[in-house]
C-alpha cells in the first residue's frame, strides 16, 4: 500500500492567487485553474475581463497536465513532441472528447516526486501562462518548505 500526498483546497486557492498576482504584474487576464490528481478542479478563478472561454481552456489545461504527467507544451515541442504529425501519439488531443490539450499553459504539481495535480492558464501568450503557471507552483514550493516537502518549479515537467 503507498501512502499518498494530496492537494487540498487552501494550497489550491494560494496557487491560484499567485498567478493571478503575476497575471496582473505582467498585464494579461488569466483564467487559472488548479486540479487534483483525477482532474477535478479545486479552484478556479477568471480575472475580470478575461475571456469567457478560458474557464474551459484552463481547466483542460489544468486536466491534462495532471493526468499525463507532464506540461502540456511538451506534446507539440519540435522536433519530438509526440502529438507532432508524424509522431506516435499525433491526434492524442482529440481523445477525452477534446478535453485534451497539447498546447503550453499546462503544468502538473509534483510534490515529493509524486504528480498530486495540475495547474492550467488561459488568456496570455505561451510565455505569459508560463510564468504565471510557475508563480503558482512557486508559491506551493514556498508553503510546503517548512514542512520539508519539495515542489517541482520548472516550465518543462515530465514524470
Amino acid at each position: 500500500m503507498k501512502k499518498s500526498i494530496e492537494l487540498e483546497l487552501e494550497e489550491a486557492r494560494l496557487m491560484v492567487a499567485a498567478a493571478i498576482k503575476r497575471s496582473e504584474e505582467i498585464g494579461v487576464l488569466e483564467t487559472v485553474c488548479v486540479v487534483d490528481a483525477g482532474g477535478f478542479p479545486l479552484a478556479m478563478e477568471r480575472m475580470n475581463g478575461a475571456r469567457i472561454t478560458g474557464p474551459q481552456i484552463a481547466w483542460n489545461k489544468a486536466f491534462t497536465a495532471a493526468g499525463h504527467k507532464r506540461s502540456t507544451h511538451l506534446f507539440t515541442t519540435p522536433p519530438n513532441g509526440p502529438a507532432l504529425p508524424g509522431n506516435e501519439a499525433f491526434g492524442i488531443q482529440l481523445s477525452f472528447e477534446g478535453r485534451f490539450a497539447a498546447f503550453v499553459g499546462g503544468f502538473p504539481i509534483v510534490v515529493d516526486g509524486e504528480v498530486i495535480g495540475g495547474i492550467g492558464l488561459s488568456g496570455g501568450n505561451g510565455e505569459q501562462d508560463t510564468q504565471a503557471g510557475l508563480a503558482g507552483l512557486q508559491a506551493l514550493a514556498d508553503e510546503l518548505s517548512s514542512k520539508n516537502m519539495t515542489v517541482l518549479v520548472e516550465a518543462d515537467i515530465k514524470k
